[in-house]
């Protein structure tokens, strides 16, 4: 039996390269997630000391501290409310797309109807970020309450 050196190395690199760059790229994201999980602890921890120190000074403080606490909860509501409507039209736009596909692939079969699973979860989210979802002055009124 004859081994030739060349092609066997050739084959254990070209089965290497992938998983040594699986490795690197999932260890990478691990450690960013990681990284990116620390600052937003270190974030939250300075902003509740912070948040902290204004409210034991007198009571002015604490009205402050509570306008400031209100002040950075809107922009985060607006950014969620944002994040369902895209959500809610990329889905949307996924259902419509696979049943014209569908129906394009086989015209006798109602297999496109399949479709509407996603369309359906799509404006379900619509209707949820349109009409049911809390706005920023209805927060504000619900906390004075």
């Amino acid at each position: 039996m004859v081994f030739d050196m060349d092609h066997d190395f050739a084959g254990i690199t070209a089965l290497l390269i992938p998983i040594v760059g699986s490795i690197a790229l999932f260890s990478f994201l691990a450690v960013a997630a990681w990284a990116d999980s620390r600052r937003k602890e270190r974030e939250a921890y300075y902003r509740s000391e912070t948040l902290k120190k204004i409210a034991e000074s007198p009571a002015e403080g604490a009205k402050i501290a509570m306008q400031l606490m209100q002040e950075r909860e809107k922009p985060a509501l607006k950014r969620s409310v944002e994040g369902l409507k895209l959500g809610g039209l990329i889905t949307a736009a996924v259902g419509i797309g696979l049943m014209v596909f569908l129906h394009a692939v086989d015209h006798d079969d109602a297999a496109y109807m399949i479709g509407l699973i996603p369309l359906l979860i799509g404006v379900a989210l619509l209707v949820y970020a349109f009409l049911l979802a809390p706005k920023p002055a209805e927060v504000e009124v619900a906390e004075k309450a």
